[in-house]
């Protein structure tokens, strides 16, 4: 692979060891234990994430779902959130939302970026996988946030 790819791949690995990080603070700050689990399961999801992008580093294929992902907006209309020790609940779903909506923004702008038809299939498939967990949590959002106020 091309130095470039490498450096490209290698920034997306750290990315996800990012967010798996993110993620384990988030389940280990809930108070809801069903958020506690979900964000558990999210970090666990962005570890896979960067094993799936050290596989195609090392020559792997990952291929894409054809699926649709519905996208309910709500990231897209949500005041910033930072990162702080005490969030509450919403706080955390904001920024949960707003995180995978970067990273599927991440992973489209590398697909489009690349020449190498593979790679562009992988970044797809991630930036899919991205926008299925924005949609968890702009769910969660709607129903607990939205229906309560």
């Amino acid at each position: 692979m091309p130095d470039e790819v490498d450096d490209i791949l290698d920034f997306a690995i750290d990315r996800e060891q990012e967010a798996h990080e993110f993620y384990t603070r988030l389940a280990g700050q809930a108070t809801r234990p069903g958020m506690r689990q979900t964000f558990a399961d999210f970090a666990q999801e962005e570890l896979n994430h960067k094993h799936k992008l050290k596989a195609i580093k090392a020559g792997g294929k990952l291929l894409r779902s054809r699926e649709r992902v519905q996208d309910l907006g709500i990231a897209h209309h949500t005041v910033d959130v930072e990162p702080g020790r005490e969030l509450g609940y919403q706080e955390a779903l904001i920024l949960a939302m707003k995180r995978e909506q970067a990273s599927q923004r991440l992973y489209t702008d590398l697909a489009a970026a690349t020449e190498d038809a593979e790679l562009r299939e992988a970044f797809l498939a991630l930036a899919q996988e991205e926008a299925k967990h924005k949609l968890r949590f702009e769910t969660e959002y709607d129903e607990v946030v939205l229906q309560e106020n």
